[in-house]
């Protein structure tokens, strides 16, 4: 088996289990990952799968704080294609500014704030159809600009 099909089926094994089961800790779904044969998964690894499938802790019918997946429509995620909603992407002195389809600016700006810096993005704030990116460095607003007009276009 090659290290993509080990990968491959690490994230179906994943999103099986969060939707079947409730995990109240990152631990919990690493041992239950561990159960089925994945045996090099590690908390911080869990850390970035739910980050990357938009996992949220919310509370269930019994009331338990436990993992749950969006609904398959719902947050963008890095395998999304993000280019069908992203309309443009411009700036000024100080701001990007991206502009979106009705009602995908909450999505996108939540996938932007949890990519940890990797695009320059010191923080968002979103409305229905435009997001205000704040960059980590004013002095680079081009490059940063330029960071995420590629990536819009290559997802």
């Amino acid at each position: 088996m090659t290290q993509l099909d080990k990968q491959d089926n690490l994230l179906k094994a994943f999103k099986i289990l969060l939707k079947e089961q409730n995990f109240s800790s990152q631990a919990d779904i690493v041992e239950a990952l561990k159960e089925q044969g994945f045996d090099n998964v590690s908390q911080s690894k869990v850390s970035r799968l739910l980050s990357r499938f938009g996992a949220v802790r919310a509370r269930n019918a019994k009331q338990e704080m436990v993992y749950c997946l969006p609904p398959e429509l719902g947050i963008p995620t890095t395998e999304s294609p993000l280019k069908q909603l992203v309309l443009s992407v411009n700036r000024n002195q100080s701001l990007i500014i991206i502009k979106t389809s009705p009602g995908a600016a909450q999505l996108i700006a939540r996938m932007l704030d949890s990519l940890n810096h990797d695009l320059g993005v010191l923080g968002t704030i979103a409305g229905d159809d435009t997001i205000f990116v704040a960059p980590l460095d004013n002095n680079e607003i081009e490059q940063t600009q330029q960071k995420l007009t590629d990536f819009f276009e290559t997802v």
